[in-house]
């Protein structure tokens, strides 16, 4: 079994910050990409950053500049450090994974989503 667990949405002032964190767990023996994607309300999922075993990272336009994506191997975490955040920002965050889990399958995950709400 593989599991992808975000945490640190929140609710935040306009200009604040928020960190995301994404730790995967379970029978892991490689991990190939990390990214996070987002949905608001009424709209589709897109993508906001990945970042892949090699460390070359890419951001959606809308985010550049502002939100940082980083990673730990030894703790199959990914990050996402979110600055200068504006209300359009305003979605359920998700996590994401390709990785080569339980007998070298190598599959794409998700977590179940963390909310993210900026609003003064």
């Amino acid at each position: 079994q593989v599991q992808l667990v975000e945490s640190g949405g929140g609710l935040v002032q306009p200009g604040g910050s928020l960190r995301l964190s994404c730790a995967a767990s379970g029978s892991i023996f490689s991990i190939y990409g990390m990214g996070w994607y987002r949905q608001a309300p009424g709209k589709q999922r897109e993508l906001v950053a990945v970042i892949i075993s090699g460390g070359s990272t890419n951001y959606a336009d809308s985010v550049k500049g502002r939100f940082t994506i980083s990673r730990d191997n030894a703790k199959n975490t990914v990050y996402l450090q979110m600055n200068s955040l504006k209300p359009e920002d305003t979605a359920v965050y998700y996590c994401n994974a390709d990785l080569a889990g339980p007998g070298w399958a190598v599959k794409n995950y998700w977590g179940q989503g963390t909310q993210v709400t900026v609003s003064s």
